[in-house]
């Protein structure tokens, strides 16, 4: 089985791509651009991604980013995820950037896009890996600082299929963002959003009916909530969830008590993704095999989080037409019904 999931053909909707900074290439970053690190090896920084909760992994991502100055910077942190794409059978991947965690320490919203942009784009081209790039905004920030950002947006429109709402979850529900959410529709962007990661279910009915979200990022605590359940199953809307951050934050207390399978025997569209891999445990292999591990899904099951990431992405007819057939053919080849 675990030689099936390592050929499995995957696609990833649920990946922010400073969450991917390994140790080392932190340390390769620092030293090209002249920055101490609290950090006196690699070893002592990977000692210190083993956090306690949501806030205290959010401080050493925040730290991490600090490193990432220039558009090479953003391009080889883009460029080096796009290789665990290659590795893990990551056919199509739609990533996440948080452009308030480099504006707010002075780096152009231009430089952090156009890094990124163009890894994606010699990705495609170089690796045969579809993409498309989400922008979001930090929740424990203001209304008013998610407006500024997507003004700075708009000359990148072309380069955005969507915009998000990520960070603290807890204090910070789906309503504070609704005015922004409205304006970002109305340029032509699709919407997502994280609720009922830490927060409760309320947050992913709110997410889906005030910020009109397309998918919903986590949305594993809708089990609180029987019609919600319900609900997610007859419209299909797709739940990104992220199995190993799920554990590594505490969300559930062993892989052996996730949902994520309980919910798919239920009709959901549940897809699996890695979330901020550097710093939960892995990437999307290492995410389906601690899946099977501890929870021994079937071929089937296993083949149809694929299928329901397929239909969840943000692409055109063709894309998922070929992104389909690949899985088509991987499942004949592999006695999959």
């Amino acid at each position: 089985m675990e030689d099936f999931i390592r050929h499995l053909p995957k696609v990833e909707l649920h990946l922010h791509i400073e969450g991917s900074l390994e140790p080392e290439l932190m340390f390769e970053l620092a030293e090209r651009n002249n920055i101490t690190l609290p950090y006196a090896n690699v070893e002592e920084a990977r000692e210190a991604y083993h956090f306690h909760n949501l806030q205290s992994f959010l401080d050493i991502y925040y730290q991490g980013a600090n490193v990432l100055l220039t558009e090479r910077d953003f391009f080889d942190l883009t460029w080096a995820y796009l290789m665990r794409c290659k590795a893990d059978n990551v056919m199509h991947t739609e990533i996440f950037f948080d452009p308030q965690t480099h504006t707010g320490r002075g780096i152009a919203f231009d430089t952090a896009i156009n890094g990124i942009y163009h890894a994606l784009r010699q990705g495609e081209k170089e690796l045969g890996i579809t993409s498309q790039l989400i922008m979001c905004f930090l929740r424990h920030l203001s209304e008013e600082a998610a407006f500024e950002t997507l003004e700075q947006a708009k000359p990148h429109l072309h380069r955005l299929v969507g915009v998000g709402l990520d960070s603290s979850e807890l204090g910070h529900p789906p309503e504070k963002f609704a005015r922004v959410f409205a304006e970002a529709r109305a340029l032509g962007l699709t919407t997502v959003a994280h609720a009922g990661e830490e927060g409760p279910a309320s947050n992913i009915y709110d997410a889906i009916e005030l910020l009109h979200v397309s998918r919903v990022d986590h949305g594993v605590q809708c089990t609180q909530d029987p019609a919600l359940v319900e609900l997610l199953a007859q419209t299909r809307m797709p739940l990104t969830v992220c199995p190993l951050s799920n554990i590594k934050l505490r969300v559930f207390d062993r892989m052996e008590d996730h949902n994520i399978l309980s919910l798919l025997d239920k009709g959901l569209c549940v897809t699996v993704n890695s979330d901020d891999p550097a710093f939960f445990g892995g990437y999307m292999n290492d995410n389906f095999l601690a899946l099977n591990r501890a929870l021994s899904p079937s071929k089937e099951q296993l083949t149809q989080l694929t299928r329901n990431a397929i239909e969840a992405a943000f692409v055109d007819k063709d894309t998922r037409q070929s992104l389909h057939q690949k899985l088509d053919d991987f499942s004949a080849n592999h006695g999959v019904h």
